[in-house]
Formats: structure tokens, sequence, C-alpha cells
């Protein structure tokens, strides 16, 4: 006949468990992964950018240093150096870090809309005629007869499978137009927080 207790020790194990204060291994392995990511989007970023990052001076040495090597190997080695450096930073530098990186991305999404912007009025340019009249009105102080020249020579660029020279130029004309605009929002949005202050 089997023994009931075969196996059986007489206690529950749940009595011996011990409350770990610290994370699981597998929380820290994702941490250092993470910190690790974020040093790799450092190293890819311009030298001039990582320079205005704040940080202590030995991780900014660490990924000036990584961007210099091009030896695979070497590379690999120093980047696991750098997630090294990341891990001793505390929470408050690794969140300045991660809002400066997503502040690039985020003006980096804002100029790519805004040549998006520049290439469809580019494009309705180029189809219709009523959109100059348009842009005139907006911008009285444009050389229409360049403007018409530009949109001719670009309209005769395309049916001829020309290098696109006055189509180039003409999406110059566009982008310099836009800046002035960015800069004047720019302005009201800083008028409008010294309203909001008082």
């Amino acid at each position: 006949m089997p023994n009931p207790n075969r196996g059986s020790v007489g206690f529950k194990s749940s009595e011996f468990e011990q409350e770990y204060e610290r994370p699981s291994k597998s929380e820290l392995k994702r941490q250092m992964s993470e910190l690790q990511k974020l040093g790799q989007d450092l190293v890819d970023q311009p030298r001039d950018r990582v320079k205005r990052v704040p940080m202590p001076e030995d991780v900014r040495d660490a990924i000036l240093e990584c961007q210099k090597i091009t030896d695979h190997e070497g590379r690999r080695r120093q980047l696991q150096f750098v997630g090294k450096k990341m891990r001793t930073l505390d929470e408050d530098e690794v969140a300045v870090i991660q809002r400066t990186i997503e502040g690039w991305r985020g003006a980096s999404k804002a100029d790519t809309a805004a040549l998006h912007a520049i290439e469809r009025k580019r494009e309705k340019l180029l189809a219709d005629d009523k959109a100059l009249t348009t842009l005139m009105e907006e911008h009285p102080e444009l050389d229409v007869q360049h403007l018409r020249t530009l949109i001719r020579n670009a309209r005769k660029e395309q049916a001829e499978n020309k290098p696109p020279k006055a189509y180039r130029e003409l999406f110059q004309v566009l982008k310099q137009l836009a800046k002035p605009a960015a800069a004047a929002e720019d302005e009201d949005g800083d008028e409008q927080d010294e309203q909001d202050d008082e």
C-alpha cells in the first residue's frame, strides 16, 4: 500500500519563502538592455548633439569614443562599455537623456512634416495656375515673373525627363517662405507663454 505522506515533509513550502525588496533578475536584465539601447541611441546621434546632452563627463567620453571606432568587434565592446557607464546614472539623469532624445525625434518629425507640406505646395503650383495666384495673394513681395519662369521650366523638365533644376529651385523658394512663418509662430508661442505666466 502506497504511503500517503511520501514526499511530504509536513510543512508548507511558502513558509520559507523570502520577501525580496530588490527587482528580479529578469527585471534587472530588462533595465540593463533599455540602458544599453539608450546608449546606442546616443552613439547613433551626431557628435555635436551628444555634446549638448546633460550627462556625466565619463559617460559622454565613452559615447564619443564609441562613435570614432570603425572596427566591428571594437565598436561592439565599446558599446558594452557605454552600457556599463549608463548603468552608473541615477534615474533623474536617465530621464533627462530620454526626454532629450524624444525631443530630437519630435523635432525631426515636425521638420519632416514641414518639408512634406512644402512639397505638396510645389505640386499644386505645377498642377494648377490658380495656386500661383493664391500664393501671390499670401506673399505679395514675391517676384511673380521669376516664379512663373520656374514653374514653366519645372513642367518642361518633367515632360522631357530632364534633371530637375527648376523643380528644386522652386522648392527652395517655397522653403524660404516657410521659414519666416515658422519663426513668427515661435514668437507668437513665446508671447503667449509670457502672457500665461502673468
